[in-house]
């Protein structure tokens, strides 16, 4: 449940954050009334400078946005809000799921060896992390045998791989969804396109070429939003097999720092 409102609070924030800028820049102020008090000459002069500047990546993206139409358009956006969200979730769990190994081994064989079993347990219990909680879970059954404290490492080791990977396959949803929504706009695009120049009675290019590139706006950033979400796919399941390579290496030596301090 918590996860389900951290990823609406996400998505939220970012579609609010979308349309706060498309809605600023649809209701910039009106110079025009001020203009009128200029001279001829200076209006002129102002005209020719505002034509010369071109229009900025952000403006021309608005642009072909709105062009393509908002049906499918805007379920396009709602495909890169959400998978961006999941993705963002995913970054943030990971990376707080990352542990210094090498130090809770050595802190951990350090308490087996001086203080005994229930301060490795405490160890592992002010730690952060997954590997913190496998090594936990193994040190519960320290009194069982080294075969039961193997055991539940790998029982729960596939449990928190399972949680490493939660959420994993929504952004996969979202990266074939995408270009999906954007070939089903260009189809309905071209569709419209023949009806208006049977509406028209002649094959205008105007005509056409303006229903043409309607239609493959949808494409264009169907396109896009998959390729962004993918860029944050491989980052996320790049992560994952880091953690998980480090816990099974880990794993080995824990069970290897277990057995060595079981047998005195």
């Amino acid at each position: 449940m918590k996860k389900i409102i951290a990823l609406l609070t996400i998505a939220g924030m970012m579609s609010l954050g979308i349309s706060n800028i498309m809605f600023a820049q649809d209701t910039e102020p009106d110079t025009t009334a001020e203009t009128t008090a200029i001279s001829e000459p200076a209006v002129e002069t102002v005209e020719m400078v505002t034509e010369s500047q071109p229009e900025t990546f952000h403006e021309v993206l608005k642009d072909q946005f709105i062009q393509g139409g908002p049906e499918f358009m805007g379920i396009v956006l709602l495909t890169l809000i959400f998978g961006l969200a999941i993705s963002i979730e995913r970054i943030i769990y990971l990376t707080l799921s990352t542990t210094n190994t090498k130090k809770l081994l050595t802190s951990i064989e350090v308490a087996l060896k001086d203080e005994g079993i229930e301060k490795a347990k405490d160890i592992c219990r002010d730690t952060r992390g997954p590997v913190a909680s496998i090594f936990y879970q193994g040190l519960l059954r320290y009194d069982s045998g080294i075969d039961e404290v193997e055991k539940s490492i790998v029982s729960y080791g596939s449990v928190i791989t399972g949680r490493l990977e939660s959420g994993v396959s929504w952004i996969s949803l979202f990266i074939a969804l995408a270009p999906m929504l954007g070939f089903m706009g260009t189809v309905i695009g071209m569709i419209q396109a023949f009806d208006d120049i049977a509406a028209a009675g002649d094959i205008s290019p105007q005509i056409v070429a303006t229903g043409i590139k309607v239609a493959l706006l949808t494409t264009v950033f169907g396109l896009i939003v998959a390729i962004i979400l993918q860029i944050f796919y491989n980052y996320i399941v790049s992560k994952i097999d880091n953690l998980v390579n480090d816990m099974e290496d880990s794993s080995i030596s824990f069970i290897d720092i277990v057995s060595k301090h079981s047998k005195k």
